[in-house]
């Protein structure tokens, strides 16, 4: 199959031949590989795994969120907000994240913008805890 993932500021692959790819969707987490019907989803904050050749270990990515289109030529593309190797997050930096997030939230008014982007950033550091066998 052939992968395309892009975010907002990098190219990751274009045209990249690879094996399969495991999707965080909303609705659950899916597998992709060549002839797949083709699908349409929105992904929730979690690990995009692509695994290049057969057998081989995968790449893991957290994604905060995007979509994801498959095209009946066996075609991938994915469109994520942010992007991450799962070795390239920091624990400490992520139960920090939270914290201040959480701050943010308790002190928020109900209802209010800054309120909703709080538990957003609370829910995003809580996927990306769990993607690297942590808590926050």
């Amino acid at each position: 199959m052939t992968l395309n993932f892009v975010t907002p500021l990098k190219a990751y692959y274009s045209e990249k031949t690879v094996a399969s790819v495991k999707v965080p969707g909303m609705e659950g987490e899916y597998g992709l590989t060549a002839g797949h019907t083709p699908i349409i989803s929105q992904m929730k904050p979690g690990v995009l795994s692509i695994v290049h050749e057969s057998g081989s270990e995968p790449e893991k990515f957290f994604v905060s969120g995007g979509f994801a289109l498959t095209h009946s030529t066996s075609q991938t593309d994915i469109s994520a907000m942010e992007a991450v190797k799962l070795d390239m997050i920091d624990a400490d930096a992520v139960k920090e994240t939270y914290a201040k997030a959480k701050s943010s939230f308790d002190s928020s008014e109900a209802g209010s913008t800054p309120k909703a982007a709080a538990q957003i950033q609370m829910e995003t550091a809580k996927a990306m805890a769990a993607a690297i066998g942590s808590s926050v």
